[in-house]
């Protein structure tokens, strides 16, 4: 309907795509810690379900190691259209997926275009493509996806005001509150969610940190999971700690941080509130954790 276009947004986070020097490295780590199951494995791909979707997580072998791309789906056709508008008409490049990307992405419909920053692709898509069996996870996590997306993207930016206007603007994001961090609370970070989920994204500028994804967080639905996994970290060094176990203050999730084969950190929690948009009032936090997440600095 004409309301419903008027309204496009971006629904969910719905896969992201990685590239790696070491799929070896990524495929014990995604698989042993983080409790994803192999959807597909050759000598250049690695691809990892958390649900019933096909894949969320794609790892293409290559020459550097980071994220490559984060795929926000949409709700169909005609609101990719007018997404695509949106962005032309503020300037974005955007490019339609060929058949054979299409494919690849087992995705019915796409387009992609460079963030404000030059760090990734951003991909809108609708349609991801179902599996016929039951996801099973290695270590008997489940995850909490569905309506939510696949979890959440903190990224380090340097044009604020340019993704200011692309996630609310433009991709039609909601304001979920802000953190004030920084050793003497000078940094503003911005949280965002698109679905029910307090952020599927989140982002800031800190002077001297060159922009970058600072980390993804996957959310399962129990304590204990989280507890194995991070005995896996503390205790058989399964990776190397980022941040200790600990409680957010925004969306009072409880996690720990891990580095990933990929240098950035993955975020591993459960608890996490959702918002109902009638009710939600933002607001300001002066610091991200209630209790743990202390960093981990090497003692050289």
């Amino acid at each position: 309907t004409p309301k419903r276009l008027s309204e496009a947004i971006v629904r969910s986070l719905g896969y992201i795509r990685i590239t790696a020097t070491d799929l070896a490295a990524w495929k014990a780590y995604a698989v042993d810690l983080m409790g994803l199951q192999i959807a597909r494995e050759n000598d250049n791909v690695l691809e990892f379900r958390m649900d019933e979707k096909e894949y969320r997580l794609a790892i293409t072998k290559g020459e550097t190691d980071g994220v490559s791309a984060l795929g926000w789906e949409v709700g169909g056709p005609d609101e990719l259209a007018v997404l695509t508008d949106r962005l032309t008409a503020a300037g974005y490049a955007v490019t339609p997926f060929t058949k054979d990307e299409l494919r690849a992405r087992r995705i019915s419909g796409g387009v992609r275009f460079r963030d404000p920053d030059g760090v990734l692709e951003i991909e809108l898509f609708y349609a991801l493509r179902e599996s016929f069996t039951a996801f099973v996870s290695p270590t008997g996590a489940r995850f909490v996806t569905g309506e939510l997306g696949l979890g959440h993207v903190f990224q380090f930016v340097d044009d604020w005001e340019a993704y200011r206007h692309l996630y609310f603007d433009i991709l039609g994001f909601r304001l979920s509150d802000f953190v004030d961090g920084g050793a003497n609370q000078d940094v503003e970070l911005t949280f965002l969610h698109c679905n029910p989920r307090h952020h599927s994204y989140a982002f800031g500028h800190i002077d001297g940190v060159a922009p970058r994804i600072g980390h993804l967080m996957f959310e399962v639905t129990g304590l204990d999971v989280v507890g194995r996994a991070w005995d896996q970290v503390l205790l058989k060094n399964a990776a190397p700690i980022v941040q200790t176990l600990g409680m957010h203050t925004n969306d009072k999730m409880i996690s720990f941080y891990a580095q990933s084969p990929g240098g950035f950190a993955v975020e591993y929690g459960t608890g996490g509130v959702v918002i109902d948009d009638e009710s939600w009032t933002p607001t300001r936090y002066p610091g991200a954790h209630y209790w743990g997440h202390q960093r981990n600095r090497p003692t050289n």
